[in-house]
């Protein structure tokens, strides 16, 4: 019998873009697990967050746009109630195992100011995690060979010859395991190191037994400068590797939930925190070659997969193509599981649990986006906001793009360039702007 209150994993990729998933298309990469997902499940066409991973972090834990709480780059508000405190305290056993990087982000060198003003991992809700970058940005070392990681309240030292996702889904395993005599359900959060640069061997490349990581863990051996001028020194030569790797855990981890006889009783929730990075291009597809759009406010850094399964309960094989941003995962999470927000506490975000079920729900027939791209650098990478429906797409500064004509937004229409189609899509979604800053 299925319980009450199922449990709930959340699993967040990292810079891996809609494009490279094998269900929704994608023919660069094998990805049998998340397109047996998928099969299983429901697979969403058109799910949407932000274009880097701070900005989609944030409202993903809170349910918030960002001109709500966003404090600046790698750093979430250390007052902010997340998804861990509130399921936390409507008894669910919590955890997130994976990486953190809302604390402390800038080095000594680079406006010291903002040094760790974001949210302690100890801070975050969860009763227990597993995690990469908890502290400095300096001291975060490796994140795939050797990983650092920091385990409720220490660092661990069994990490050499390890690879970190290994390591944080086993904590993942281990820490259900350790709560299947508890009658409260689980709630987890997997925020993948993979698929992030540095592109390095994964534990079935050929190369990875004689890697090592390089000595300057944190840079790559480049300097802040160099990195900010987008010089990481690291082609992709791995990433089809990193993709297939992050695959097959996940594959683990839902055969785990079967092998336990779990599944029917947990919603699994997969998506990305951005688009794929730039200097990775995918084929789409036979003939289309897609190249990464991270930080680009276009459809190739916010598009991501997002597919959603629980045997029982979520019709298999079904594809949904409703509009859905960040800001929803955390309404469609408490539905699920029948937990109410504390009081006076604010979402953004519509609920598409109806849509897991089989129902209509209440689709939303735009979407809005505010995308405030770092916490240094904002006169270099000022605010953007946006707002889009299936076909069009509108900035807050005056620019409308046709996204079946133009999804790379390399033709923008201007209002005095308008004809009646463009005319009346500007009409529609210009109020939005000021009924969200409202």
């Amino acid at each position: 019998m299925t319980k009450k209150r199922p449990n709930i994993i959340m699993i967040m990729s990292d810079d891996l873009g809609y494009e490279c998933i094998g269900v929704n298309g994608g023919t660069s990469y094998a990805t049998p697990r998340l397109d047996q997902m998928a099969a299983g499940g429901m697979r969403f066409e058109q799910g949407h967050v932000l274009p880097l991973c701070t900005p989609t972090r944030v409202a993903l834990m809170t349910g918030k746009h960002n001109f709500r709480n966003y404090l600046g780059f790698g750093l979430m508000r250390p007052d902010e109630v997340t998804f861990g405190h509130i399921f936390s305290d409507a008894g669910y056993n919590t955890c997130i195992s994976g990486k953190w990087q809302l604390f402390s982000y800038n080095p000594p060198d680079e406006s010291p100011e903002w040094r760790s003003k974001g949210q302690r991992i100890e801070d975050a809700g969860f009763d227990e995690f597993c995690v990469w970058h908890a502290h400095h940005t300096e001291h975060k070392g490796s994140r795939y060979k050797d990983p650092i990681i920091y385990q409720n309240g220490e660092y661990r030292d069994d990490t050499e010859g390890k690879y970190g996702d290994d390591l944080f889904l086993d904590y993942i395993t281990d820490f259900i395991d350790r709560k299947q005599d508890d009658d409260n359900p689980f709630f987890v959060y997997w925020p993948m190191a993979l698929t992030h640069r540095p592109y390095e061997p994964s534990p079935d490349s050929p190369e990875f037994d004689e890697f090592e990581p390089p000595a300057n863990k944190t840079l790559g051996g480049r300097t802040w400068a160099e990195i900010a001028e987008g010089d990481w020194g690291d082609p992709p030569r791995f990433y089809k590797d990193m993709v297939e790797y992050h695959d097959k855990l996940i594959g683990k981890l839902l055969d785990y939930l079967s092998d336990k006889g779990l599944s029917e009783d947990t919603l699994v929730v997969y998506t990305g925190d951005n688009g794929s990075p730039v200097d990775v291009c995918s084929m789409f597809h036979r003939h289309n070659e897609i190249c990464g759009g991270k930080g680009k406010t276009n459809d190739r850094g916010t598009h991501v997969p997002l597919i959603v399964q629980q045997p029982g309960t979520v019709p298999a094989g079904e594809v949904n193509s409703d509009l859905v941003d960040v800001t929803d995962f955390l309404p469609t999470m408490l539905e699920a599981s029948g937990v109410s927000a504390p009081d006076g506490y604010h979402i953004d975000g519509t609920s598409f649990y109806p849509q897991l079920t089989g129902e209509t729900g209440n689709p939303k027939d735009w979407l809005f986006f505010h995308f405030e791209p770092t916490n240094a650098r904002r006169a270099e990478s000022p605010l953007h906001r946006f707002v889009r429906d299936r076909d069009w797409k509108l900035y807050e500064t005056g620019e409308l793009y046709d996204l079946n004509a133009d999804l790379d937004e390399e033709m923008p229409i201007y209002e005095s360039q308008d004809g009646e189609a463009s005319a009346t899509a500007r009409a529609k979604l210009r109020p939005v702007f000021a009924e969200m800053v409202a």
